[in-house]
C-alpha cells in the first residue's frame, strides 16, 4: 500500500516573480551606467570637433590676413548663422566670415549641436585690424576653465573662444 505525505512539495518549472525582478532591475541598472558613458563621450566627440573647428578657422583666418594685411572684416558687428548673428549662411557673398569661402576653406562650419536660435552657435567679429570667434551659448555640456585654450573671459561659461589680439580677447 502506498501512501501520500502531504509534505511533500510539488517541483515547478520556470522562475518566480521575485527571481525576475532581480534580473530585471540588474539589466535596467547596467543599461543606465552603458548610457551615461555613451553620452559622456558624444559630449567629448562634440567638444573635440569644436576645437577642431576653431583651430581650422583661426588658421584661414591667417592666411587671409598674410594675403590681405587684414582680417574679414563685419564692421564690429557679430556674424553668425544663428538668428540674432544675421542668420548668414556657411559659405558664399552672406557667410558668417567675409570673404574666407572659397578661397581659404570651401565651407565655414557649424556647431556640432546646430542651433540656431537665439546667439546659439559660431560667431565671428571684426574690424579689419582685430578679430574675435566664438562658439557661444552651447549648452551646458563643457567649458574651458580660465588657464585652458580656448576661453573666454567675457562669456566663462557659454562660450568657447579664439582671438587675435587685444582688446577682442577681453572686452568683446
Amino acid at each position: 500500500m502506498t501512501t501520500f505525505s502531504p509534505c511533500i512539495k510539488r517541483q515547478s518549472a520556470g522562475f518566480t516573480l521575485i527571481e525576475l525582478l532581480v534580473v530585471i532591475s540588474i539589466i535596467g541598472l547596467l543599461a543606465s551606467i552603458v548610457l551615461v558613458s555613451v553620452n559622456s563621450a558624444r559630449v567629448k566627440a562634440r567638444d573635440a570637433r569644436r576645437m577642431s573647428d576653431l583651430k581650422q578657422l583661426q588658421l584661414a583666418l591667417e592666411m587671409y590676413y598674410d594675403s590681405n594685411n587684414a582680417y574679414p572684416s563685419t564692421g564690429g558687428s557679430w556674424w553668425g548663422v544663428c538668428v540674432n548673428g544675421g542668420s548668414r549662411t556657411t559659405s558664399g557673398a552672406n557667410a558668417y566670415i567675409p570673404g574666407l569661402t572659397p578661397d581659404y576653406m570651401s565651407v565655414l562650419p557649424i556647431d556640432p549641436l546646430d542651433n540656431r536660435t537665439g546667439w546659439s552657435g559660431y560667431l565671428y567679429r571684426s574690424t579689419g585690424a582685430i578679430y574675435k570667434l566664438l562658439d557661444h551659448a552651447i549648452g551646458p555640456e563643457s567649458f574651458p576653465s580660465a588657464d585652458q585654450p580656448f576661453y573666454d573671459p567675457v562669456r566663462p561659461t557659454w562660450a568657447w573662444m579664439l582671438c587675435s589680439e587685444e582688446p577682442a580677447c577681453s572686452s568683446w
